[in-house]
């Protein structure tokens, strides 16, 4: 098994830089995710690591060695499509086997190769069908099953749910993580659905533009995002955001959003002394916005006005659209509440998990 290193990776498409001075260290077994919007550059950097594209600048290395001049199939990597990508006329079996047949792998290991992979997605009964005889999810473990009989050093998926519905995605995706948690080999794995990046990924490279923008685990990403952009993208419903100016004293600074005022937590007010009298960028997560009459005990809260715009009853919570002056934002409330459409409520915002971001910059405010 092997490890895996962006060494300030770059891949330029005539003036657009695809990938901007990418490193990453990617350690042996680990299941990294890439996640961002499209067009981020997440699919490129894992072609370049598959060899499917050219590096312009920079070092890849698998293990100890620089891969970049290697050929894809030199490279020791499996990778796992968006599409299924399986031969129409072949049984599942064969499409297994396939390309270890063309490695000239004796029979009895390629028999022995298929059948425990078979066993390890529970597609032994499927072996003999073709494709066209399988369902989307049992397409997509044979799409698996093909990579995993390589034993290859690494593995990587471009966006492998995709193209099955939700409640496939879930259930395929606790299949990856224990698949992951099995083979104990470094994964590597790319999406646009933070969901999916969250619960499989033990640490998330988030991408914007080519360039990396926070690197973490991804509880580390949702409590303490670097910047506007981390915080917004992680996390659904996503992050409140609110222009605010800091005004009162640097005893007692206050953010002012125009249409509410919110104390500032004793443990900010030292790192927003030079910015009183300043603009800045407040955020706050919608499951740190409660409804007053359903409020956590031991809760440091600051109540603020709202009037309920829409309202999306969830069984578990109700998510509340709320306006307050002519802010708007969500507010994720116990499923007990009564607020409704058209009703004036008052809400309690956590001043503990307050997000504190420099107007110019975006970065956070730490």
């Amino acid at each position: 098994m092997a490890g895996v290193t962006y060494d300030h990776v770059t891949k330029q498409f005539g003036d657009v830089k695809a990938v901007n001075d990418l490193t990453i260290d990617i350690k042996d077994k680990e299941f990294l995710v890439l996640v961002g919007p499209s067009g981020c550059g997440k699919t490129t950097a894992l072609r370049l690591l598959a060899g499917l594209e050219e590096i312009s600048a920079g070092n890849i290395y698998i293990g100890e060695r620089v891969v970049n001049d290697v050929a894809p199939k030199d490279r020791d990597i499996a990778m796992v499509f968006q599409s299924y990508a399986l031969y129409p006329h072949m049984s599942v079996y064969d499409n297994m086997a396939f390309g270890l047949r063309l490695r000239k792998t004796p029979k009895q290991e390629i028999d022995r190769r298929v059948k425990e992979a078979a066993d390890i997605l529970g597609i032994g009964a499927l072996l003999t069908r073709k494709p066209k005889q399988l369902s989307g999810g049992q397409r997509q473990r044979v799409a698996l099953g093909r990579a995993i009989v390589r034993e290859p050093k690494v593995f990587l998926m471009d966006e492998p749910l995709s193209n099955l519905d939700a409640k496939l995605r879930v259930q395929t995706r606790a299949e990856i993580s224990r698949l992951h948690e099995r083979l104990e080999t470094t994964f590597i794995y790319v999406t646009h659905d933070q969901t999916e990046a969250m619960t499989m990924g033990s640490r998330i490279a988030v991408m914007k533009d080519g360039v990396l923008q926070q690197l973490d685990t991804p509880q580390n990403l949702y409590d303490y995002p670097v910047n506007t952009f981390v915080a917004g993208f992680i996390g659904s419903p996503a992050m409140n955001f609110f222009d605010a100016t800091l005004t009162g004293t640097r005893e007692e600074p206050c953010l002012d959003t125009g249409a509410f005022k919110l104390p500032v937590p004793p443990d900010s007010k030292e790192k927003l002394a030079n910015y009183l009298g300043k603009a800045i960028v407040m955020g706050i997560r919608p499951e740190d916005i409660h409804d007053r009459d359903h409020t956590p005990g031991g809760l440091n809260g600051a109540p603020v006005k709202a009037k309920v715009d829409v309202m999306e009853p969830l069984g578990s919570e109700i998510n509340l659209y709320l306006l307050s002056g002519d802010k708007t934002y969500v507010a994720v409330v116990d499923p007990r509440s009564q607020a409704r459409p058209g009703k004036e409520i008052e809400v309690m915002m956590n001043l503990d998990r307050l997000h504190l971001f420099d107007k110019q910059t975006e970065q956070a405010l730490r």
